[in-house]
């Protein structure tokens, strides 16, 4: 089953509605999922490029939990905190792999882990990762309290993608060429992340909501209220 938001063009509000396979699991006329082919990030997910034309669905489809767009934005809410432990997850294993690399590659007849370098890049990237793990902790709490709000959900995504992305990059620049190889697995959560930083809303787009909030400005359309 899939759920598609559309806008009710009777009064202008958004709803959703359950869009469902039929018993031989065709979608119905006018829902064309194509799966997306080579992504270099989450390959292990099938992300679909979908075609609505000539849709149809009865009123029974619809969900009654969602009577505008802001039925979307609890949707969404879930979603980019979901995203922020998957950004912690990514940050926790690169640190590990680097941490772990250092202590066994060997340069000029020492590890590298006994550089001051590749010591301060690990200890930028620990404060990183702890910084991430509070922060979805914290929104955790939140959640469970029933007080969190999409602005601070943006905010928690957009904060963890960007140290996650960051960790992961210092991750794969300890490791320098050998970073570049697919069996030492940095790579992996360094493309897994960019994909991780893109959806449910761009970085960029998770600033504007944040920004929002802050000046009561919508930058959304230039400006304009």
């Amino acid at each position: 089953m899939v759920v598609v938001f559309a806008r009710d063009e009777a009064d202008g509000r958004v709803k959703a509605f359950a869009v469902q396979k039929d018993a031989e699991g065709r979608y119905p006329q006018g829902y064309e999922p194509t799966v997306i082919r080579g992504k270099f990030g989450k390959r292990a997910i099938n992300q679909a490029d979908i075609e609505i034309r000539g849709l149809r669905v009865s009123e029974d489809d619809r969900l009654p939990g969602c009577d505008g767009f802001s039925g979307a934005n609890k949707v969404l809410a879930v979603s980019r905190g979901g995203s922020s432990w998957e950004a912690l997850g990514h940050a926790m294993a690169a640190y590990e792999l680097a941490v772990s690399y250092a202590a066994e590659r060997v340069q000029f007849s020492a590890p590298i882990a006994s550089y001051q370098l590749v010591q301060e890049k690990l200890a930028g990237m620990l404060a990183d990762t702890v910084s991430i793990q509070m922060m979805c902790h914290r929104m955790a709490e939140l959640q469970m309290r029933h007080e969190l709000t999409a602005p601070m959900a943006s905010m928690v995504k957009m904060f963890t993608c960007r140290r996650s992305l960051d960790v992961c990059r210092t991750a794969r620049d300890i490791m320098a060429g050998n970073g570049m190889l697919i069996e030492n697995h940095v790579g992996r959560h360094l493309t897994d992340m960019e994909v991780v930083y893109t959806y449910e809303g761009t970085d960029s787009m998770q600033a504007l909501i944040v920004g929002r909030d802050i000046t009561g400005h919508s930058a959304f359309t230039g400006g304009r209220r």
